[in-house]
């Protein structure tokens, strides 16, 4: 009796399990990944209920206790253990209690590029229970000095081969800020930071200056072009800091791991992400001031690599090199980022193995995170009844041309299709709050859409067109407003257009990305109108953007019209839809290499229809 019990269980097991595979392929995916979600989500609430808010500085502090020999950093093939991290990050906090009138609270500017420094500066200031700004490397002049006013830091620390960056704009900096670098040799008016930290002690800093008192308070701000305008400092919390260094974790890192972090420290995927997400494994990571695609694949042979953060610029760059031999001669198996393209990431497997690609979406400031831990080639994640009674989110139908959501006669906006595409809009909550920027606070309120479906409710607005398909699967579609994405770097167009502009003999000047064959995002493309009885000088044009735009934003085509609609330049013959009956060099635009530096190409002056402009 008890075989024929045993047959039809198994049976029904198996026909269970056929039914789940057909009609629920994803079940147990979903089922697992949540069940990590709330795991981590209760994690925070019993650290909360306790009175001990375990912060991501706390993590590391416990884990220079526990694994103090542990390598976590190597740069340039020197290994920083979690120890040297600490002691050295103490004796920043120490200059800065012996030497300054920092306290607890305070904004510290920090401009420095990929380097141990970076997180020994900004762990010493966390160490005192300062807010440490993040500056992009890149920015220079004007923008620079917004970033640095709209933060309001009480001082501002420098990387040695920034230094030149900040002598340019230092008369200009607003009273009250204190410079520091990490160099011996400064100019007047700065202090040598590195000269001081000789012999500063290393003893370890009372937690009573750090501890948090507030998952919500201010751990750092990281600038973002967003969709409008100059630089905004982004508020990131503790709690968000403590997600984002959750992410490799979720992703299936383990701390056996040894991390590849070429993208730029300044930027949430870097830090927070990769720097926070090895401190919550306690794993190890490879620090590379930049990405080089001739070095990459040596650099994770020479150093065991086994996961690599990318952006989509990074994978096709490494899939334009020349092929070699044993390719795929490596231990790598995990990769994690986002702005893959599906011809890219089909390429990138097919070249260099079963490498398992684990896209993710987020903004730096939003409330919203995706996440493909499916590997589905082009997604960047999949959402499910589960996930959205978590996270609330909508795709709503917009207005492109309008630059607004579409909304009905009552005054509602309105989900889109499967299929069609639609602006992502994350709900705003007591436990999905959105904390804004620094400084002016019509910046927070912009980036919400408030009376959405309902009276009263409010919505973060990401400013991204996103595409569901059928099986519930998410696809980036285009960005809205004033910008787009070049190099990895979002250009505000209204910053580039404000820079041209300023030129005497620009009369108006629209700015906009196009699609370049070969290259990742959208390149910049400046249509200008000269003044009356104003001839055009390139040379003036080209000494504007280079001096007071970072590399990314310089526009790499540029357009005169006569009127609105009719082009006659192209600083690249491919910026025009004319015929080209004759070509010559003319002058020089900064345009940069797939190694991450960069190179000249050459503008042309072109003849158009048999006339020459």
């Amino acid at each position: 009796m008890l075989l024929p019990w045993l047959t039809g269980l198994a049976a029904g097991i198996g026909f269970l399990h056929f039914v789940q595979k057909l009609v629920f392929p994803y079940f147990w995916d979903d089922f697992w990944y949540l069940l990590k979600v709330v795991r981590y989500g209760i994690r925070l609430e019993m650290y909360a209920l306790k009175g001990e808010l375990f912060t991501v500085l706390d993590k590391f502090l416990s884990l220079a206790k526990k694994q103090p020999q542990k390598p976590f950093i190597i740069y340039e093939g020197d290994i920083y253990t979690y120890q040297d991290v600490d002691k050295r990050s103490s004796r920043v906090a120490h200059v800065f209690l012996n030497h300054s009138t920092l306290k607890r609270g305070d904004t510290v500017a920090l401009l420095m590029s990929n380097e141990p420094d970076f997180v020994h500066v900004w762990f010493g200031l966390a160490k005192l229970g300062c807010v440490v700004a993040f500056l992009n490397s890149n920015i220079v002049s004007n923008s620079l000095l917004h970033c640095i006013r709209s933060c309001e830091p009480r001082a501002l620390v420098v990387g040695a081969d920034l230094l030149g960056t900040i002598e340019e704009i230092l008369p200009s900096i607003p009273e009250g800020i204190s410079v520091w670098a990490m160099s011996d040799s400064v100019p007047r008016g700065v202090i040598s930071l590195k000269e001081k930290l000789r012999t500063a002690s290393d003893k370890p800093v009372a937690r009573s200056h750090h501890v948090a008192s507030s998952l919500r308070s201010t751990h750092v701000y990281i600038f973002t072009s967003g969709t409008t305008g100059l630089p905004k400092a982004a508020v990131i919390t503790q709690m968000q800091t403590l997600k984002g260094s959750a992410g490799l974790w979720a992703f299936g890192c383990t701390a056996n791991d040894i991390i590849y972090i070429t993208l730029p420290l300044y930027h949430s995927s870097g830090a927070l992400l990769g720097i926070g997400g090895c401190i919550e494994l306690g794993a190890t990571c490879v620090l590379k001031k930049k990405f080089s695609a001739s070095q990459f694949w040596n650099d994770c042979r020479k150093y065991n690599v086994t996961v690599f953060q990318y952006i989509g610029e990074l994978c096709h760059y490494l899939c334009k090199q020349p092929k070699r031999e044993g390719e795929k001669d490596h231990q790598v198996r995990l990769a994690v980022g986002n702005g893959l393209r599906s011809d890219v990431w089909r390429e990138f497997l097919d070249r260099f193995g079963n490498i398992k690609m684990c896209e993710l979406y987020g903004a730096t400031e939003g409330n919203i995170c995706l996440m493909n831990h499916y590997g589905k080639i082009g997604s960047v994640g999949r959402t499910n009844f589960l996930h959205k009674l978590l996270f609330t989110f909508d795709l709503i139908k917009y207005d492109v041309q309008k630059d607004e959501p579409i909304r009905n006669e009552q005054g509602w906006c309105t989900p889109v299709k499967k299929g069609e595409p639609g602006l992502l809009i994350s709900r705003v909550t007591e436990n999905n709050p959105f904390f804004g920027y620094a400084g002016n606070k019509k910046h927070t309120e912009k980036k919400l859409l408030c009376d959405v479906f309902k009276k009263g409710d409010v919505y973060f607005n990401t400013g991204d067109l996103m595409v569901q398909d059928q099986e519930n699967f998410l696809y980036f579609w285009d960005r809205i407003g004033d910008t787009f994405r070049w190099k990895g770097e979002n250009v505000a167009t209204t910053e580039v257009a404000d820079v041209i502009g300023m030129l005497d003999f620009i009369q108006e000047t629209n700015v906009y990305g196009v699609v370049v064959p070969d290259y990742e995002g959208k390149a910049g493309m400046a249509s200008i109108t000269l003044k009356p009885n104003k001839s055009l000088d390139l040379e003036k044009v080209y000494e504007q953007v280079v001096s007071f735009l970072p590399a990314y934003a310089c526009p790499r085509f540029l357009r005169i019209q006569t009127d609105s609609s009719e082009p006659l330049w192209g600083l690249n013959s491919r910026a025009t839809n004319h015929d080209l009956s004759q070509i010559r060099t003319l002058n020089r635009l900064i345009h940069p290499g797939e190694d991450g530096n960069n190179r000249d190409i050459q503008t042309t002056e072109v003849s158009l229809g048999g006339r020459r402009v």
